[in-house]
């Protein structure tokens, strides 16, 4: 973690409790030492950050203090709140921890006036993840690929029953409503091919990485599927 996203995380938990927290406990919370922590605390003091201590009952930020408020609106909120609940329903659980942390950033910065929205009891935005066990499966692994840039080799089930294995350059991950589907670079035809996650019955990220050209990539496939876009 750079310190800059731990400088960040360290003043939202800070904002987040009315309390004060020991270093300690901070650092169980960041994962880092005890020692970062009271390095990090002399960062954020020396850069005007008001920050109480007092040893042996920890850290907390002097009443009054806040930062400058997200400027959301109701129907800006609302959308994120949607957001967030789409990502953690239909996609893996690396990606609903990660909209969680999202959702607590926000939570931390969020003027008086919008708290309501995310502790109303009414919770009347809803998105069923009934699909999600059956529609994302080897999700995570699959997008590590395509961030790096790795083949896959999968064993697949098409629609008519039959098996097949497959080297792929993996290039996207498409949700249409009820499953994911990697749309993907085929060495076995030669051609783009698309593959339903669900149906992937095992999945290896190989050593060797492929590079994108002009007529293997996602930009270029979009241009075939969508013409006019």
């Amino acid at each position: 973690m750079q310190k800059a996203e731990r400088l960040f995380q360290l003043m939202t938990l800070l904002r987040s409790r009315r309390r004060a927290i020991t270093a300690e406990s901070l650092a169980q919370l960041m994962n880092v030492s005890e020692r970062t922590i009271y390095r990090d605390m002399q960062t954020l003091t020396l850069s005007g950050v008001p920050i109480e201590g007092e040893a042996g009952v920890g850290y907390r930020l002097k009443p009054g203090f806040s930062l400058p408020p997200l400027m959301f609106d109701e129907q800006e909120l609302e959308a994120l709140l949607l957001g967030v609940r789409m990502v953690q329903a239909w996609s893996d659980e690396a990606l609903g921890s990660a909209a969680d942390s999202v959702l607590n950033k926000i939570r931390a910065v969020l003027p008086d006036r919008l708290h309501h929205l995310h502790t109303s009891r009414e919770e009347w935005l809803q998105v069923p993840d009934i699909y999600q066990q059956q529609s994302a499966p080897f999700s995570a692994d699959i997008r590590a690929s395509i961030k790096h840039q790795n083949k896959l080799r999968i064993d697949y089930t098409r629609e008519d029953g039959e098996h097949s294995s497959r080297t792929l350059w993996p290039l996207g991950l498409f949700y249409w409503g009820r499953t994911w589907t990697l749309v993907a670079w085929c060495e076995e035809r030669n051609d783009y091919r698309m593959f339903r996650l669900d149906r992937i019955n095992t999945l290896e990220t190989l050593e060797e990485t492929f590079e994108n050209r002009a007529d293997r990539s996602l930009q270029h496939y979009m241009s075939m599927v969508c013409p006019d876009q």
